[in-house]
């Protein structure tokens, strides 16, 4: 019997989860995932440079998706052992009695503290913001009580939530929203929250509220558990031994193992759509044009370009959709330092007392910065020398083409060292070693032609045998797990024969559905 054969755009986790998937649960396809670059994992890739990593993005492994946990352990056990960083400061994780030991073996996920906090005032702030004294005192009496009693007002005057900025104000009130929401967002899209659709809000912050974070609050205070956990309040993530694109890394080598096929450097330049369904896609490859014939094609390319790239141009309508819709592109200077002024006041111990944080949320106003990221706290092994210096990862959030990313890798690694010492980060001649990676299209922004997209997907839907995967190719800023969802969900109406594909699309739309996880 001859194997159907599916074509899959991108070995990003959406890409790479629906290939391995397949191949596990049957051996009726043949499987070919296409890659543009050269390297595995889309975003959540591991950059190596000089003996240090970069993870780009920050992948933190957690999910509320019980499937998802056990495909990651599964690939990868969680450690049984202290890593170098918990056996010499003495702390203690509650590890896997028959797990690898770090210290001797690579394939293994690591337990972390999650610590991410907001710098703001030149001080630290919970992110997301908790209501203890600290907090207070960092605010000062008078942003405190106008804080407070701006959100009482907001419990009482609700608006309609016809934008982002209506959204955090209904949860957080006026003031805290201009205070720890609204310059950040505008950093991160480059438009006013004003502009932006809800929808952003909805999946990204889902459930996280000012009387959410009170709760989780008492809850630790009394050591009430219900079993439920908001997201954002976790604590503890596990996490790769050199970050996530070892994972995918791995992922990808299983697939192959088991049979599939991995083309990198195989651009798709066009899409052979004939009445409801994809016959071919052609790729550029060494300036050389190949044509590959399929059955199934599951894409995780951005859906902008997929409609751009059909041979038989998409209705008007539906082509005008797709070609505005935005995206927010990415830049990371990695920085080498000898040591960061910030001191670590927290009671987390951690490698040379730095700060225990894994993000840093820039509120600065004056600076363009949004996050820093401390890679020695994801990961001692992502650093060549975690005992002496510290591999931070400055992140920017900039348009294709504008100023900031037509910088010089030089131009750009000294404008990044200057925001940070005029922060008080670093001093002048902390920096021991640098570098630069730009992301295309990281961000599917949710302004211009996005309102329409549910009448691109209805479209779209009418190819049978062509199915949307994945952050890009969905358009929704989906986390990692979300975007493994789509392609398990994808799976899982192949092999049933099912041709509604609402439970793809349905994937992290649904409030409650996400909105907690049971323990």
């Amino acid at each position: 019997m001859k194997k159907e054969k599916v074509i899959i755009i991108g070995a990003g986790p959406a890409g790479l989860t629906a290939g391995y998937e397949l191949l596990k649960q049957s051996k009726d396809y043949e499987v070919i995932i296409l890659e543009e670059s050269n390297e595995i994992g889309g975003i959540s890739r591991t950059v190596k440079h000089n003996g240090n990593r970069m993870d780009i993005g920050g992948h933190r492994f957690f999910s509320k998706d019980e499937e998802v946990m056990e495909f990651w352990k599964n690939i990868m056990p969680i450690q049984g052992k202290p890593s170098y960083d918990d056996k010499k400061l003495g702390r203690k994780k509650n590890l896997n009695p028959n797990g690898p030991d770090p210290e001797k073996e690579d394939r293994v996920l690591l337990l972390r503290n999650r610590v991410s906090r907001i710098y703001y005032l030149k001080k630290f702030f919970d992110y997301p913001i908790s209501m203890k004294l600290q907090t207070f005192k960092n605010m000062g009496l008078g942003r405190t009580l106008a804080g407070g009693f701006s959100y009482l007002k907001s419990t009482i005057v609700k608006k309609p939530e016809t934008s982002l900025e209506n959204f955090y104000i209904n949860r957080f009130g006026k003031k805290l929203y201009s205070m720890f929401f609204e310059k950040y967002t505008e950093k991160l899209w480059g438009r006013h929250p004003s502009e932006i659709s809800a929808d952003w809000g909805a999946q990204r912050v889902k459930g996280l509220s000012v009387i959410g974070i009170i709760k989780d609050m008492f809850k630790k205070v009394f050591h009430i558990n219900n079993g439920k956990v908001e997201t954002s309040l976790i604590e503890e993530f596990i996490y790769p031994k050199y970050g996530p694109g070892q994972l995918w890394e791995t992922v990808a080598k299983d697939f192959e193992k088991m049979g599939g096929t991995i083309k990198k450097g195989y651009k798709v330049v066009e899409i052979k759509n004939d009445k409801n369904k994809i016959s071919s896609v052609t790729c550029e490859v060494k300036n050389k044009k190949e044509e590959i014939k399929g059955d199934i094609f599951i894409s995780s390319m951005p859906l902008k370009d997929l409609v751009v790239d059909f041979k038989t141009k998409a209705p008007k309508k539906y082509y005008d959709i797709a070609k505005g819709l935005p995206y927010r592109d990415f830049v990371t200077v990695g920085l080498l330092v000898n040591k960061l002024n910030l001191k670590n006041e927290t009671d987390i111990k951690t490698l040379n007392n730095i700060v225990p944080d894994c993000w840093i949320y820039v509120q600065e106003p004056n600076v363009k910065l949004g996050r820093i990221q401390i890679f020695n706290n994801w990961s001692p092994y992502m650093v060549k020398n975690p005992d002496n210096t510290v591999w931070i990862g400055l992140e920017y959030f900039c348009d294709e083409g504008d100023s900031f990313w037509n910088m010089s890798d030089k131009e750009c690694i000294e404008f990044a060292t200057k925001e940070l010492v005029s922060m008080g980060i670093i001093g002048e001649e902390s920096v021991l070693d640098s570098h630069r990676e730009k992301v295309k299209k990281a961000y599917p922004a949710y302004f211009d032609t996005y309102d329409k997209i549910d009448e691109l997907i209805e479209y779209l839907n009418n190819y049978e045998n062509l199915y949307c995967v994945g952050r890009n190719g969905q358009h929704r800023y989906n986390n990692m797990d979300h975007s493994m969802v789509t392609s398990f969900e994808t799976v899982k109406n192949i092999l049933n024969g099912v041709k509604d594909k609402n439970n793809i699309w349905n994937v992290n739309t649904e409030q409650e559905y996400h909105e907690e996880k049971e323990n």
